[in-house]
């Protein structure tokens, strides 16, 4: 199933609970998406979440249904074994 980035802009911070996050988990299932991870950005007004979705207008609806904002979602590839490992590598040898 192809794997999606999920990029969210909130008006204020995020602060959900447990069961915000079950109700979420629910909708999506409708939908046939299924959340693997999400990024949060510092301040908590922005985020980054990783799905596997049959399509984008899938993540679509289900953002619908849970009332969450869906400003841009890009394909991504599968994730690399050891590519970030190999980024800190590379990051602290250009520090």
């Amino acid at each position: 199933m192809p794997v999606y980035m999920v990029e969210r802009a909130f008006a204020e911070q995020v602060d959900l609970t447990n069961d915000d996050i079950q109700l979420i988990e629910e909708l999506n299932v409708g939908e046939g998406v299924r959340w693997v991870f999400t990024f949060l950005s510092a301040d908590r007004r922005r985020s980054y979440c990783l799905y596997e979705a049959p399509s984008p207008e899938a993540i679509i609806a289900a953002a619908r249904s849970a009332n969450l904002p869906a400003d841009s979602i890009i394909e991504v590839g599968p994730a690399t074994p050891g590519f970030s490992d190999r980024l800190g590598d590379w990051a602290t040898a250009a520090g």
